[in-house]
């Protein structure tokens, strides 16, 4: 499991030592460098999934596109690097990178794993020194950061058909979920983690996908089809046993944005890390609640899972599932981040006990509701 991240001269960043837990949640103002995180782990994924062997960090790709090294190194106190630490529970793993102003991949000026570095390396694969790779705790980095799920908050929409990829080059659902159906479809006999699998339906993926969609929308029910003599799937919905199926446009755009979600989670293995971005889009608070305790539940069964949200109702799904016994209070770290200035910290950590209770709540920390409430009530002013 990754432990830490610490970023230096990346995006918005002098410097960011983060602390990293099975679940941990990104939140706080906009513009505050919540995305940025997850972008520095996403830009060591794509470069390892789509160049094997380079000695070049990968800022354009599938998964991600940042433009050139001035997008990606902080115009404030950076110069024409940053750096990616990342430790687990075993070594520290660190990069720098090093570019010039058109560069649109960056150059590996060094990497070091544990107490071993190489200065301006000239071989490299999975971004790593090959001997080092041959290590045991390496290797497994390199596995698990090249099968990353990341699935960002701009999703596709409601298709009338989905393409179906070939599964030995696709296997994950996308950064917009674009292959979500395709690895429904491949992999609907293959089993979910024991941890996830829910009651009252067959442990494979497409009954269980169905069956957590349920939590999140009573009654949903999938059906998928492939399209005859053509490489594409149709997707069928429906909210209730009285209906037939209807085309993903006529269900509500909730379904097909939680979906990719639900199907990336249900497709992972134990070790794996998953990425999301604002899970609470279209949802009702209810089930923005309940994505927050899908997400526990998600981080419990051993999937190590990075969430960027707005939601308090996703905090809220969170705490209760801690409160509940269904992940420890140890297992869960909550990061609040605001914009950069000199007389408070860019990022806080408000922590959380057993019952679910959060310690602090810094200014702007999920406190619209009782600023909005105290200004109705005459107790404050207007701060528009």
């Amino acid at each position: 499991m990754l432990t830490r991240l610490d970023l230096r001269f990346f995006k918005c960043f002098e410097r960011l030592q983060l602390p990293l837990a099975p679940l941990t949640l990104l939140t706080g103002l906009n513009a505050s460098g919540k995305s940025s995180v997850l972008q520095a782990l996403v830009l060591l994924h794509q470069t390892m999934r789509e160049h094997e062997w380079t000695t070049r960090l990968s800022l354009n790709g599938a998964g991600i596109r940042l433009g050139a090294m001035p997008d990606v190194v902080d115009e404030v106190f950076g110069r024409r690097s940053f750096e990616i630490e990342l430790m687990d529970d075993e070594n520290m793993y660190g990069w720098t990178f090093e570019g010039d102003r058109r560069d649109m991949s960056m150059a590996v000026q060094r990497v070091a794993v544990g107490g071993r570095a190489v200065e301006a390396p000239d071989s490299l694969r999975y971004l790593l020194p090959p001997d080092m790779l041959s290590e045991a705790t390496a290797a497994a980095l390199a596995r698990r950061l090249r099968g990353l799920t990341y699935v960002t908050a701009e999703r596709v929409g409601p298709q009338a058909t989905y393409a179906l990829e070939d599964p030995h080059d696709v296997n994950v659902v996308g950064p917009q979920g674009e292959h979500a159906v395709s690895v429904l479809h491949w992999g609907r006999d293959e089993p979910v983690l024991a941890d996830l699998t829910l009651p009252g339906a067959p442990a494979s993926r497409f009954r269980q996908v169905e069956q957590r969609m349920r939590t999140l929308f009573p009654d949903c029910t999938l059906d998928l089809q492939q399209a005859p003599r053509a490489n594409a799937v149709t997707l069928g919905l429906r909210t209730s046993d009285d209906t037939g199926f209807h085309l993903p446009a006529h269900t509500g755009f909730g379904l097909t944005q939680c979906l990719p979600i639900v199907i990336a989670a249900l497709s992972a293995s134990e070790g794996d890390i998953l990425l999301v971005e604002n899970p609470e889009i279209h949802l009702h608070p209810a089930g923005q609640a309940e994505m927050g305790r899908f997400m526990a539940d998600v981080a419990q069964a051993g999937i190590q899972v990075l969430v960027e949200t707005h939601s308090d109702h996703v905090l809220s799904g969170v705490r209760r599932a801690v409160k509940t016994g269904r992940l420890g209070a140890d297992r869960v770290v909550v990061h609040f981040f605001r914009r950069r200035s000199e007389d408070q910290p860019q990022v806080v950590s408000p922590a959380m006990d057993d019952s679910g209770n959060i310690d602090s709540w810094p200014d702007g920390f999920f406190d619209q509701f009782d600023k909005d409430t105290n200004y109705f009530a005459g107790w404050g002013e207007d701060e528009y």
